[in-house]
Parts: C-alpha cells; sequence; structure tokens
C-alpha cells in the first residue's frame, strides 16, 4: 500500500569534488576532519565519495526505487551529494526550496533540477525562500525539519540553521503544524539538523529522546506520534552519533524500505530491526567517506512527493 510518507522517487546528486566543508564545520558536531579509512590525499576522497553514491543509487534502483541521479562538475560545492537542504516537495504539485547558512552551499540550488521536476511531474508552484539570506533567517529544507506528511506536522531542533520566522512562514505555505524543539548531545552541544536526531516512516518514527532537553515537549511529540498510529523507537546518543536516525523510508518494487547507511544500521539493536522490519526493509547503504561530512543517508536523498505526468 501506498504511503505519503515514502516516495517512490527521489533526487541525488553524485558528487566530482567532495571535500569537508569548511564552512559548516562550526555548528556540525558530526563532521569528522580526520579518519581511520585508509585514503591519501584530497583526490582519494572525492573518488571513494563519487563510488559511494554510485553504488548506493544502484541498489535503492535495484529495491526498485526511481533515482534520478545528477552530476556535480564544480569545485564549490563540497556538500552537494545533500540535495535535501535547499529544496523539497510536496503533494498536490508544491515544491519549496530553501535560505541556506553557508554561503558555499548557497550555490547548490540548481535550476536544471527544478526544471527536471516540472518537466516529469505536475508542479503548481515554486515558493523560493532563499530571498530570506541576507536577513540572516535560514531554513536548510528537510534538514532542518523533518516533515509528517500523514500527520502534517515539521518536527524542528531550534538552531542557527531552522529560523522561527522562516520556519512560520513555511508551515503556513505548506500547511504544516509547527514543533520546534531544543535538542543538544551529551556534550550540550546543540544539535545542528533535525533529520539527524529524527526519522518520521508510516508505521514507526526514530528519535534520539535523550537529546530533547524539554520534558513536556519530548512527551507532546511521543503523544503525537503514537496518536497517529506509529510505533515510537528510542534511539540512544551514541546511536544518533552512528547517524541511526539518519534514515528515510521510501517506497519500493516491493513494499517500504527504510534506507540508512550500514553504520546506521549496524547500530540498531537486534528489537529495533525487529520493529523496524514489520513494516518495512532496511536497506543499509555503506558511505563513509561521505559520512564524514556531518551526514548520512538521508541528507543524501531528496524525496519527491509529486505525481508524474502520463
Amino acid at each position: 500500500m501506498m504511503s505519503a510518507q515514502a516516495p517512490a522517487a527521489i533526487v541525488m546528486i553524485r558528487p566530482h569534488h567532495f571535500h569537508i566543508n569548511g564552512q559548516t564545520a562550526l555548528d556540525n558536531a558530526f563532521q569528522a576532519l580526520d579518519t581511520d579509512l585508509p585514503i591519501d590525499g584530497q583526490a582519494d576522497i572525492a573518488a571513494l565519495a563519487h563510488a559511494e553514491i554510485t553504488q548506493a543509487a544502484k541498489h535503492l534502483q535495484e529495491a526498485g526505487v526511481t533515482v534520478h541521479l545528477f552530476e556535480d562538475q564544480t569545485t564549490e560545492t563540497p556538500d552537494s551529494v545533500f540535495p535535501n537542504n535547499w529544496f523539497s516537495t510536496h503533494a498536490g504539485g508544491h515544491i519549496a526550496m530553501y535560505p541556506m547558512k553557508a554561503e558555499n552551499r548557497r550555490l547548490e540550488r540548481r535550476p536544471d533540477i527544478i526544471e527536471m521536476l516540472k518537466h516529469r511531474y505536475r508542479v503548481q508552484d515554486v515558493i523560493d525562500y532563499s530571498g530570506l539570506e541576507p536577513d540572516g533567517l535560514f531554513l536548510e529544507g528537510t534538514g532542518a525539519m523533518v516533515l509528517d506528511h500523514i500527520d502534517r506536522v515539521a518536527y524542528a531542533t531550534r538552531s542557527d540553521r531552522t529560523d522561527p520566522i522562516a520556519l512560520e512562514r513555511f508551515s503556513t505555505h505548506f500547511n504544516f503544524e509547527p514543533m520546534a524543539f531544543a535538542a543538544s548531545d551529551a556534550h550540550g552541544t546543540a544539535i545542528y539538523h533535525t533529520n539527524v536526531l529524527m526519522c518520521i516512516a508510516t508505521e514507526f518514527a526514530l528519535i534520539g529522546l535523550d537529546m530533547i532537553e524539554d520534558e513536556s515537549r519530548k512527551r507532546e511529540m511521543i503523544s503525537r506520534l503514537k496518536a497517529s498510529g506509529r510505533t515510537v523507537i528510542g534511539l540512544t546518543n551514541d546511536q544518533i552519533g552512528n547517524f541511526a536516525g539518519n534514515a528515510i523510508e521510501l517506497q519500493g518494487a516491493e513494499g517500504r524500505i527504510l534506507a540508512l547507511s550500514t553504520r546506521a544500521h549496524d547500530a540498531l539493536t537486534p528489537d529495533q530491526i525487529e520493529t523496524i522490519e514489520q513494516s518495512a526493509r532496511l536497506l543499509p547503504l555503506s558511505i563513509p567517506t561521505i559520512e564524514m561530512a556531518g551526514g548520512s543517508v538521508r541528507c543524501t536523498i531528496a524525496g519527491i512527493h509529486l505525481t508524474p505526468r502520463g
């Protein structure tokens, strides 16, 4: 059965000049500037990232997901592999484009991708919020927000990348109820993007509950998710640190799948895996080089919630 939460088509960007983005390191504690990977030099990192996305896209296609794979040729966009931050799509034919905090991330917005969506899918309008950037108002797409497309709630951690004015504006335009909350890791460092600690699927939700600072807000979030018929799976801080929250449910050829990284999958407990597999098949994808940039599988996927043209 198809679900509004699980898109059957996605956009991915294959990087050609991937490297760690110095402009985002200040508020992204998930970035790793050194690694145990057997790599030597920038060219090797870029080649590994290119190969990881190539393989991830192949596995997703084999699972029956439609993958629109674009190439990035410029050296100016080190985080281009994370397209979910600069645009999102919505049922009814709507596209949103977002204001980005890092200046070099603003260069990731691509008219050719928007044009492809208009050509292949029914698009009524494109709402562009990037004009908020000069005022320092940022809202980094489905990184900043984890959207419940069924219950119409936009969950958002408070950070420099999630401005409350921009969040309110998006929620009004796209008919979501905004639910902002403060979240931090065990060291007290604020979580930079909501999608590293939270994943909402059709029948379950993964959440780093220990990171939510306000107990009443935490109870409210759990209550809302349970009321929508979902099982809430709490993730530990260590699991979040291994990107277990950075997953996305997609519609495959033979049912729903949960795409996540191999590292994230290995961090889950057998009981958590059993709960997830009651409604979605786990699809681990190996992207260790890309995870050095502070994002995982969810960040590399922009879901398409649009109706294909006939």
